[in-house]
């Protein structure tokens, strides 16, 4: 059975953009562009162009540099926010105009203080103007997570109607749980007349950290597209993370879904976002953090030493990482000290491997990680006879 693909929406430079403190300009907006292309994202959110003068440069010219790639715009469902962004996009080979509106009741009756029908309406307008610049019309369903079901299919009906190419359905708050948004993937295939003539779309928020959970929730119950960014970086909590829900989908291969990215090139990817935006990865980050492939407890790296797969279900090198880390601490073990010891030149028989550890014991507990330099003291300190074989 041939598999389905699943497109890739990068966000990184829009929503993840709105960071407090992680203000791009366009030469490294550009920069990161460039590296979305390559890594294989289907389209990228080059940002809002009606915010600034800033942000409309940046969108015009990564739209002239991008090769490969959908180049999107983000806009209200405004008239001027659609003008400007078609200008923005004009040098795009693959230009898509974003625009939407609140459709929950919450954003209804507060946000715009209007009815359903005066936001049908506006839906509608919106689609029929973007399409008069671009074929490819994306339309959000701001706040879907708590938008009524039947009504929301009812917009998405109608703005299908008016043109849209691909529906975003966005767990705006991060409230929904992973059977929800599923389930209201699920309820807009079975019930919007005419979904097979556009995309379902997630973006999901990670409010209360399900973001990735409900974009696969979502991809299972018919979505063919995941909105997400590198890092996970974005408003808030952030956003569903490029890097989980691509390799999700990949060491899942039961699922019958994949993606277009090239994988080895992730956590590189990682890093440039990371030091373009002066926002560090946290250690402990799936997939991409410094701990993803890093072992310290004694039977975890015994377990590894004898086989990764024993507590890696990724090999690194498929993100982009050369090796696991064996990490010595006071809870590492014999295996994971002489692993590290004949990595730095000494075979050590057994008897001489116990004199070493009792002395490691002593010097781990003073100390919370030991270092190559630390292993040469160590097996020093232990006076004992090696055999140096590097």
């Amino acid at each position: 059975m041939s598999k389905n693909n699943v497109y890739i929406f990068d966000t990184t430079l829009r929503d993840g953009e709105q960071v407090p403190g992680c203000k791009l300009n366009t030469e490294q907006k550009v920069i990161i562009a460039n590296r979305l292309d390559e890594l294989g994202v289907d389209v990228i959110e080059a940002g809002f162009p009606i915010s600034s003068p800033g942000d409309f440069s940046s969108v015009n010219e990564i739209a002239k540099i991008v090769k490969n790639a959908t180049v999107c715009g983000l806009t209200r469902s405004v008239k001027k926010d659609i003008e400007v962004a078609a200008e923005a996009l004009k040098y795009a080979k693959k230009p898509r105009i974003h625009t939407g509106i609140g459709t929950s009741d919450s954003h209804i009756i507060h946000k715009f203080n209007t009815t359903r029908q005066q936001i049908l309406e506006r839906a509608i307008a919106a689609v029929k103007y973007a399409k008069s610049f671009v074929e490819d019309v994306e339309f959000y369903a701001e706040d879907a997570g708590r938008t009524d079901n039947e009504f929301l299919a009812r917009v998405c009906e109608e703005v299908i109607k008016a043109g849209a190419t691909v529906l975003n359905i966005p767990d705006t708050t991060g409230y929904c749980l992973p059977e929800e948004y599923g389930a209201k993937i699920k309820y807009l295939k079975e019930n919007v007349k005419g979904i097979e003539k556009a995309v379902l779309s997630c973006h999901c928020h990670n409010d209360l950290g399900m973001a990735t959970a409900n974009s696969i929730a979502g991809v299972i119950n018919g979505a063919r597209q995941i909105e997400c960014t590198i890092n996970g970086i974005g408003e808030r909590a952030g956003n569903t993370s490029l890097e989980e829900v691509v390799m999700v989908l990949k060491q899942h291969p039961y699922l019958n879904l994949e993606t277009h990215i090239n994988t080895q090139l992730l956590y590189s990817t990682s890093q440039l976002v990371s030091e373009s935006m002066g926002m560090p990865v946290q250690p402990n980050k799936a997939i991409v953090g410094a701990n993803a492939f890093a072992h310290s407890s004694g039977i975890h790296q015994d377990g590894v030493i004898k086989n990764r797969e024993t507590y890696e279900i990724m090999n690194p090198k498929d993100v982009g990482v050369d090796h696991s880390s064996i990490v010595l601490t006071a809870r590492s073990g014999r295996a994971a000290l002489a692993y590290r010891a004949k990595k730095v030149g000494y075979e050590l028989t057994k008897i001489q491997l116990d004199k070493v550890y009792n002395a490691f014991l002593n010097f781990a507990d003073r100390k919370k990680e030991i270092l190559d330099d630390d292993i040469h003291n160590i097996v020093k300190m232990s006076n004992i006879g090696t055999s140096i074989f590097a």
